[in-house]
């Protein structure tokens, strides 16, 4: 069923100061920005090794109402029809599979005390393998 953690994700202040963080200080490499429709970046895709990623966002995208910059967590798995129905039996809420607009399928729910987690499965289109190095 779960395979790995996929990436954990931040809203920052400043998308600029806080990618070069991550990626001068850190040492992750750069792996694609999240562009809206007026062609402006709002987030970025940093790659951390294998399948690992941190994701960063601007301002108040998805933003926790505690002011935390933590967001979710995500959770890579196989086959993600399959895991949905096996934790829909469990007494699971779990929102619907969609596509993403990395060209992932996901899917997302929330553990007891709120925080979310999505889970995440790859397609042979996903932006996340264009950057990756195993």
């Amino acid at each position: 069923m779960i395979q790995r953690l996929a990436h954990v994700c931040f809203v920052v202040e400043n998308l600029t100061r806080s990618t070069e963080f991550y990626q001068d200080a850190l040492g992750l490499r750069h792996g694609f920005d999240f562009i809206n429709d007026q062609g402006q970046r709002f987030g970025v895709y940093l790659c951390a090794g294998g399948q690992t990623f941190v994701e960063l966002f601007t301002g108040e995208h998805d933003a926790p109402t505690n002011r935390q910059s933590y967001t979710h967590c995500c959770f890579e798995v196989d086959d993600i029809q399959a895991t949905v129905a096996e934790l829909q039996a469990k007494g699971v809420e779990v929102g619907p599979v969609k596509m993403g607009s990395d060209h992932s399928w996901q899917a997302w729910l929330a553990d007891p005390d709120g925080n979310r987690i999505e889970l995440h499965q790859y397609t042979a289109e996903s932006l996340q393998l264009q950057c990756r190095r195993d």
